[in-house]
């Protein structure tokens, strides 16, 4: 006999992973869409010197290394899928920031259920669609013009066609992960880029080690055992949640009289999960694109020396980026949690927070926990952005350049959700196997 309270088992979990129809379904339609997705990866653009554009964005160009990562390998293949589901979190990021300011955007989130939700997705849609054909045309434009084997516009229009195509197909097939698949489509793709870029890192590992002495030897094992201890630190931080207790009041159904009951409102240690660290990413990378844009020798020396991590003056670089993922750590905190419509939220309940007078008192308990949590949680993001790269480069291990700590949160975290995902599946089966009991 199966304890319902008690959570799903390795075993349990793999033997309704192999009979229950329903899961076993939704795990093959995932493992099918994510491998059609990486044969995608590899169709290649034509017109365009793919080897050449490989070796520039792999030795002198960060931005689009970064990109590389998300994309596991796609932009420097060129394949159709170079975009992937880039323009889809970018359209997500801006939808959300949008919702905080425009009225009516946070009314169909709020007050419009499903339907508003519904609305929501599919301006998110829309806006992905015109992000994809941005990014398309100054890639196709401006980017691939010394690779091109001969550029003209017709070259930039089928380029930038391709890619949005390739890119929406992505974003297609994400929705289509989460509605019959195991969960949060557009993260499971990225996470499935960035484990297809780890063979290539530990290749060249192995190769790196092989070439050098003992010396080498011990500073790459130095190297994976402090990406072993990040790992163990996000998932901590990760699952870290604040349990702040709950009273609901009495309350009388027919002549029955409901006792107190007691529950916990969770505020996670890291409400923005590795948003902060992207936001941050891209508002660094704003200068190395001005700069290569308008081809300015001055500005391009004065950004590469302050405002690159591999500058002669990165301790510039690294402070800035310490200093932004602390302010979009309180300001995406800020668009999840508002104290005031929780405290609106318990007062209309009849719950209430022990020791705290319902209304504005509850709203100011709740904001100074929230950012009490924030700091520390904007601390850990720093260092663990910071603290691997800076180790990296101190120890000379030039392997795993671009597998840095924004790669590991997504691994953890989808991780996590996914296996949550999974042991939601099958305690469902266990209800329904009572049911027919």
């Amino acid at each position: 006999m199966i304890s319902r309270d008690r959570p799903p088992t390795a075993q349990e979990t793999f033997m309704q992973m192999a009979q229950a129809a329903g899961l076993r379904g939704r795990l093959l339609v995932t493992v099918g869409i994510l491998l059609l997705i990486r044969l995608g990866i590899h169709i290649p653009v034509p017109g365009i010197n793919r080897e050449a554009f490989a070796d520039a964005i792999a030795n002198n160009n960060q931005i689009l290394s970064f990109l590389d990562i998300f994309s596991g390998g796609g932009l420097s293949a060129l394949g159709v899928f170079a975009l992937g589901i880039l323009p889809y979190i970018n359209a997500s990021i801006i939808i959300q920031l949008l919702t905080a300011a425009i009225p009516a955007l946070e009314n169909l989130q709020k007050n419009e259920g499903e339907a508003g939700r519904r609305k929501i997705s599919q301006i998110t849609r829309y806006v992905s669609l015109g992000w994809a054909v941005l990014q398309s045309v100054f890639l196709a434009a401006f980017w691939l013009r010394p690779f091109a084997l001969n550029f003209s516009p017709l070259f930039v229009a089928e380029t930038a066609i391709a890619l949005v195509a390739g890119s929406m197909f992505v974003m297609w097939a994400s929705e289509l992960i989460t509605e019959r698949g195991l969960g949060n489509g557009a993260s499971l793709l990225i996470f499935v880029n960035i484990v297809a870029t780890l063979p290539k890192a530990l290749g060249d590992t192995v190769n790196f080690v092989q070439s050098g002495n003992r010396e080498v030897v011990g500073r790459v094992i130095v190297l994976l055992l402090l990406f072993l201890l990040t790992i163990i630190g996000i998932v901590f931080v990760q699952e870290g949640i604040r349990r702040i207790p709950i009273i609901s009041a009495r309350r009388q159904v027919g002549r029955r009289i409901l006792a107190e009951q007691r529950s916990y409102l969770p505020l996670r240690l890291n409400q923005g999960g590795v948003m902060p660290i992207i936001f941050a990413t891209a508002i660094l990378s704003l200068p190395l694109i001005v700069a290569n844009f308008i081809k300015n020798p001055e500005l391009a020396q004065v950004v590469n020396t302050y405002l690159s991590p591999g500058g002669s003056q990165s301790w510039v670089y690294t402070l800035v980026n310490f200093v932004s993922i602390i302010f979009f750590s309180y300001f995406y905190s800020s668009l999840i949690v508002n104290p005031v419509d929780v405290a609106q939220n318990l007062k209309k309940m009849g719950s209430s927070i022990p020791g705290i007078r319902p209304g504005k008192a509850t709203s100011e308990y709740i904001e100074r926990v929230l950012n009490r949590l924030t700091f520390l949680g904007a601390i850990f993001l720093g260092l663990i952005a910071i603290l691997p790269a800076a180790i990296e480069r101190a120890l000379g291990v030039p392997t795993f350049r671009g597998l840095g700590a924004t790669s590991l949160l997504i691994l953890v975290g989808v991780a996590i959700d996914t296996a949550k995902q999974i042991q939601t599946y099958v305690i469902s089966q266990r209800y329904e196997g009572m049911v027919k009991q």
